[in-house]
């Protein structure tokens, strides 16, 4: 799907069709489907419209959302703590790692800073990968363009790269920027990495994403550059459970972000 969308030269398109594809515009228009139907069909119209009610419901609910993970997008473990010493041993001894962190989107413009800054989801990734670097003392890669929907926004590698260096104290040492979405991100991020001898690469994005971003830079890497998964993002909300059935707008985001990475999953995006 994405080679078709790359083929007709809409790629631009896609943050449309994903909202399009989205709750709750499907839900929302099946809504209309069961009304549509209530004259000649009164029974089957107003089932439609239940189901379509509740499917609404649970598109908006943090259980929900955990049950689609689980289901649809499983994440790995996060690294243990033994594993971040072995990687450490790793960089004090010269080999060729980097910690590669994936973009997750910005905000064109921050009154409160005067400039650009990264969205919250951006800059956790963008955290975690800065704790890792301090932890191993291995050097950090930054993957993110404009995207699709910002054309014309300052590049998301270039802001991680400022606020790292400037409120974090910690320079990244490779900047790409000029990625649209995940396939772009591995792509361009190992073009930067190979002319280095970099054969190990820790990817920092968040776990619903980690099996996308994992697919991308395996099939971009091929067999001389190890790919390791370090997921960030996987703590759950302390919640009682009616609370995890009740809609609230983090249900809401959740679930989406879930569904958007399925279809991006089904799309080859």
């Amino acid at each position: 799907m994405n080679s078709f969308f790359v083929l007709l030269g809409i790629e631009s398109w896609k943050p449309v069709i994903g909202a399009l594809l989205l709750p709750p515009v499907p839900f929302l228009v099946l809504v209309l489907f069961g009304a549509r139907l209530l004259l000649p069909r009164r029974g089957l119209g107003w089932l439609v419209i239940l189901f379509a009610v509740v499917v609404l419901w649970l598109s908006a609910c943090s259980g929900a959302a955990r049950g689609l993970s689980q289901l649809l997008l499983p994440p790995p473990a996060a690294l243990s703590f033994d594993r971040v010493r072995e990687l450490r041993a790793e960089a004090v001894a010269k080999k060729p790692l980097a910690i590669v962190i994936l973009g997750g989107g910005t905000e064109p413009f921050a009154p409160e800073y005067g400039v650009s800054s990264l969205t919250s989801l951006s800059l956790e990734r963008l955290r975690y990968g800065v704790w890792l670097a301090s932890q191993t003392g291995a050097p950090m890669a930054f993957s993110g363009g404009s995207g699709w929907a910002q054309a014309d926004s300052t590049p998301e590698a270039r802001i991680a790269g400022k606020i790292a260096a400037e409120e974090f104290g910690r320079p990244i040492k490779w900047i790409e920027d000029d990625s649209r979405d995940t396939r772009e991100n591995a792509a361009r991020t190992l073009a930067l990495l190979k002319p280095a001898g970099i054969n190990h690469i820790v990817l920092v994005t968040n776990g619903w994403h980690m099996g996308r971003a994992l697919r991308a830079f395996v099939e971009a890497a091929g067999p001389d550059i190890q790919i390791e998964a370090a997921p960030m993002g996987l703590a759950r909300r302390l919640e009682t459970p009616t609370l995890a059935w009740m809609p609230s707008s983090d249900g809401f985001r959740e679930v989406r972000e879930i569904l958007r990475e399925v279809v991006g999953k089904f799309a080859g995006a």
